[in-house]
């Protein structure tokens, strides 16, 4: 009893909260892009990119809150150059997002290289502030993402403009057929999501860690996915989809710190087989939105 009682401390929640922040960043960005129709699978990549541009904006200027604003620009250009492919162009949304993907992990490893001479990361970079919370510190960001959820929700369900979002991503041809510009709110849809996505990747670079690390995102941004795919693309849903699989990942740091005898390998992978069980398991209940990958007659 008191195994299970040391176990599910302070420590772990603070962990889950630190490990769930960038998933909820990226995951309400994947959510505002789907819902508006776009299947967003470039969320691996504009983390990475918000990453890297924060860690090196955060170098270059000596300044975290600079580090993070260009982080944040990263994100969102590459959101504008994935919305050209999948809205302007009429592209594969898939095909794009995996372009994003490819781009984001290609360049950052370049530009690590041209930078600072140097492969596999940046050196040591301003950090953003933190504050303690029962003996364990938390960046400044976790609240702020959390914060995006009540304000995704409230933007989707209570607005007039995330109404029609919404209907854009249902049936784009019965929105444009009353008036509802699609391709803006799909374009508007895809750069919020780059927004919270570099968010999510500076929050990595510059609030959990304080340098850059090539393909740093591990896969986190396929995670938000499959937390909005869980949440059935609800902002509430995709919270706790967020957080479970948060913890999964806070899980080896607090069995490591209590020094139990599980393999290693299988801690890393857990949050990984989490997300797979998750998603396989019920996706089939899950109901995406009706015009999701469709493409309108205007675009």
């Amino acid at each position: 009893m008191d195994a299970i009682v040391g176990f599910f401390s302070v420590a772990l929640l603070t962990a889950t909260l630190r490990s769930a922040a960038p998933l909820v960043f990226a995951a309400m960005g994947g959510l505002l892009s789907e819902r508006s129709g776009v299947t967003n699978i470039a969320l691996e990549g504009l983390m990475l990119l918000g990453a890297f541009a924060a860690a090196a904006g955060a170098w270059f200027t000596g300044n975290a809150l600079l580090g993070l604003l260009v982080g944040v620009l990263a994100g969102m250009l590459g959101a504008v150059v994935f919305g050209l492919w999948a809205i302007g162009l009429r592209a594969d949304q898939i095909v794009a997002g995996t372009a994003i993907n490819l781009l984001g992990l290609g360049l950052t490893a370049f530009l690590v290289q041209r930078i600072w001479n140097q492969a596999g990361g940046s050196p040591s970079v301003a950090r953003l502030p933190s504050f303690e919370v029962g003996g364990s510190t938390l960046n400044v960001l976790v609240p702020l993402a959390f914060l995006a959820v009540p304000v995704v929700h409230w933007v989707l369900f209570k607005t007039t403009g995330g109404l029609r979002l919404m209907a854009a991503g249902e049936s784009p041809r019965a929105a444009e057929s009353v008036g509802i510009d699609v391709p803006r709110y799909r374009y508007a849809a895809v750069l919020a999501s780059g927004l919270l996505a570099g968010l999510g990747g500076a929050y990595l670079s510059i609030g959990d860690l304080s340098q850059f690390t090539t393909n740093m995102t591990a896969g986190r941004g396929f995670i938000a996915l499959a937390a909005v795919i869980f949440g059935n693309w609800t902002p509430l849903g995709t919270l706790g989809a967020a957080l479970l699989f948060g913890f999964a990942q806070a899980l080896r740091f607090q069995v490591q710190a209590l020094n139990w005898p599980i393999p290693q390998d299988l801690l890393i992978a857990l949050p990984y087989l989490v997300t797979l069980l998750a998603v396989t398991g019920l996706v089939r209940n899950s109901q995406p939105p009706a015009g999701l990958g469709k493409h309108a007659t205007s675009d």
